[in-house]
C-alpha cells in the first residue's frame, strides 16, 4: 500500500505540490479502514462513491491560494450529525434506517471547505457513555490496545484518527466527549465555546452543553477544520454572531508573559499518580517557554459530575421525547394500542444507558423534585460558572489532565454506571461554563497508553489554547507516537 501522509497540512502540501491527487487519498484512507476497521471497528457507514466523487471534483478545482481550505481532504463524522443520503443512526436501534433529507451546519461547512466525507462514525448511542460501550450495533476498540476502550461517546471518531483511517474527525462534547477520547487515544481534541459551532442538525442530547468539535493527529490541523467549521448560523438560534475565526493566528507564538492556571484541585489522588507527574512536568515545561505558573482553585468543580448528570439527564429527557415510535424512527411490532406503541417501542429502540438518563431527568424535572434537583443543580452550575470568571482574573489559560486515568479495559466499568459516570470528572466543568478546552497528547503511561493534557481559556479565546497546546507540542515527541501495531 502507497504511504500518504497522515496530517492534514502534509496532504495539502502533497496536493499542491501535485505529488497525489484528492482521490488518491480517498481511496487510500478506504484501503486502510478495510485493512483495520474489522479489528477497530470505528465506521458504521461508509460513503465510498459519493467520497470519490467528491473527491474528483476537488481535484478539478485544484491546489491553489484560492482553494477551500480543506480541499481534497478525507474526513469522518460522528454519527449523531445528520448527512444527506447517509444513513444517521447515533447508534441507535431507534434510528437504525434514518436517512436524512438534509445536511447538519456543520456538514455543509465541510462541503463547502473542500472535505471529503468518508463515513460515520460509531459512538455510545445518543451520545450516553463514555467508552463507546453503548453502540447498539458495535464496540470501537482503541488502537492502542485492542483490550481497551477508545473513550466515549465519540469513541469511533478517536479509533478512526488514531488508527491513521482518516487524518480528523467530527465529535460531539457534551461532558467531555471529545476531550476523554482524544486523550485515551493520543490526539488533539477541541470542545469549542458553546455557540461557536452549529449544533444544527446535530440530533440533541444536552441542548446547553452540547458542541461538535473537530478530532486530529496535530494542534494545527485542529485549528484548521475549526476554522472550516465555526460561525453564526441563523437555523441555530444558540449560535452566537459572527467572529473573527482564525484560531490558527496564534500558533508559533511564544508563552513567555502568559499566566497558566494550575488548580490545587487538580492534584487529587483521585488522579492517577502518573497522569498527575505528567501534568507536573508540563507546568515545568510552561516555565521553561516563559510562562507563569499560578496556583488557582475551582471549588465548585467538585459538585460539577453530579450538576452535569441532573443536567443533562434533563435536558435529555425532554428532547428524545419526540422518539415515540409514531412519527420516524423504530416502532414496536408487537404493539396492539396507542400506549404500547410509545411504550414498547421506546423500550425496544433505546439501549439501558438511555433509558436510565430519560428516567434520572423526568425524575429531576417532575413535580416536588424539580427545586430540590434540577433548580438547585442550575444554581450550582452558576457557582462553577464564577469560579472560572474569578480564576481567570488571574491566568489566561488553565491547564490539567483530562482524565483520571488512562484507557480502561473493554468491560471494566460498564457494570458500573457511577464509576463510568466518574470518568468526566474532569472535563464536564467546561461544558457546565461553556468554555472552550482542549486535550494534547502529554505523553505515555508505563503501560503505553495515552495521557492528555487538558487547556481551558475565556469563551472564545480558542487561538490562545491553540498556542499554548502547539508550543507544548512542538517541545515534545508525542505527535510522532504512533499506535500503528496493535492494528496491523
Amino acid at each position: 500500500m502507497t504511504q500518504y501522509p497522515t496530517t492534514i497540512l502534509a496532504m495539502k502540501e502533497g496536493l499542491a505540490a501535485g505529488k497525489f491527487t484528492s482521490q488518491d487519498l480517498v481511496r487510500a484512507a478506504f484501503e486502510r479502514i478495510e485493512a483495520t476497521d474489522a479489528q477497530v471497528a470505528a465506521f458504521l457507514a461508509l460513503n465510498k462513491d459519493l467520497a470519490l466523487a467528491a473527491a474528483a471534483q476537488a481535484d478539478a478545482r485544484g491546489y491553489g491560494a484560492d482553494a477551500p481550505i480543506l480541499n481534497g481532504i478525507p474526513i469522518g463524522v460522528k454519527d449523531n450529525i445528520v448527512t444527506k443520503g447517509l444513513v444517521t443512526t447515533a447508534a441507535s436501534r431507534m434510528l437504525e434506517d434514518f436517512v436524512p433529507t438534509y445536511d447538519a451546519t456543520v456538514v455543509e461547512k465541510l462541503h463547502q471547505a473542500g472535505a471529503i466525507i468518508v463515513g460515520k462514525l460509531n459512538m455510545d448511542e445518543f451520545a450516553m457513555g463514555a467508552s463507546c460501550e453503548r453502540s447498539a450495533f458495535k464496540t470501537t476498540r482503541n488502537p492502542w490496545d485492542l483490550n481497551r476502550v477508545p473513550g466515549g461517546s465519540s469513541g469511533g471518531s478517536a479509533a478512526a484518527v488514531a488508527a491513521r483511517q482518516v487524518p480528523a474527525s467530527l465529535g460531539t462534547d457534551t461532558g467531555g466527549s471529545i476531550r476523554q477520547p482524544a486523550a485515551f487515544t493520543g490526539l488533539v481534541g477541541m470542545k469549542p465555546t458553546y455557540g461557536l459551532v452549529s449544533r444544527y442538525g446535530l440530533i440533541a442530547f444536552g441542548s446547553s452543553l452540547d458542541q461538535i468539535g473537530p478530532m486530529t493527529l496535530t494542534v494545527a490541523d485542529n485549528a484548521l477544520v475549526l476554522e472550516a467549521i465555526a460561525g453564526h448560523d441563523a437555523k441555530d438560534s444558540t449560535s452566537l454572531p459572527e467572529i473573527d475565526t482564525n484560531y490558527s493566528a496564534k500558533i508559533g507564538q511564544p508563552l513567555a508573559g502568559l499566566k497558566i492556571g494550575f488548580p490545587v484541585d487538580y492534584r487529587s489522588e483521585a488522579i492517577n499518580q502518573e497522569i498527575r507527574e505528567r501534568m507536573d512536568q508540563a507546568a515545568a515545561y510552561f516555565e521553561s517557554q516563559g510562562a507563569e505558573i499560578v496556583e488557582i482553585s475551582l471549588p465548585h468543580s467538585k459538585y460539577g459530575i453530579n450538576v452535569y448528570y441532573i443536567i443533562a439527564s434533563s435536558e435529555a429527557s425532554s428532547n428524545l421525547q419526540r422518539f415515540d415510535g409514531i412519527r420516524y424512527g423504530y416502532r414496536s411490532q408487537s404493539a396492539q394500542t396507542l400506549e404500547e406503541v410509545y411504550v414498547q417501542s421506546r423500550t425496544e429502540g433505546f439501549g439501558p444507558e438511555v433509558q436510565r438518563r430519560i428516567m434520572l431527568g423526568t425524575f429531576s424535572l417532575s413535580s416536588g423534585y424539580y427545586d430540590a434537583y434540577f433548580k438547585k443543580a442550575a444554581q450550582v452550575r452558576t457557582l462553577i460558572i464564577q469560579d472560572f470568571e474569578q480564576a481567570f482574573q488571574a491566568c489566561d489559560v488553565i491547564m490539567g489532565p483530562a482524565t483520571t486515568s488512562t484507557a480502561f479495559e473493554i468491560g471494566g466499568r460498564i457494570q458500573d454506571p457511577i464509576e463510568m459516570y466518574v470518568a468526566d470528572l474532569l472535563t464536564v466543568p467546561a461544558n457546565l461554563a461553556g468554555l472552550p478546552a482542549l486535550s494534547v497528547p502529554a505523553g505515555l503511561d508505563q503501560a503505553g497508553l495515552p495521557i492528555g493534557l487538558q487547556l481551558m481559556a475565556k469563551p472564545l479565546d480558542e487561538a490562545t489554547i491553540y498556542q499554548v497546546a502547539a508550543n507544548f507540542e512542538a517541545g515534545h515527541d508525542y505527535v510522532n507516537q504512533s499506535p500503528r501495531a496493535a492494528v496491523e
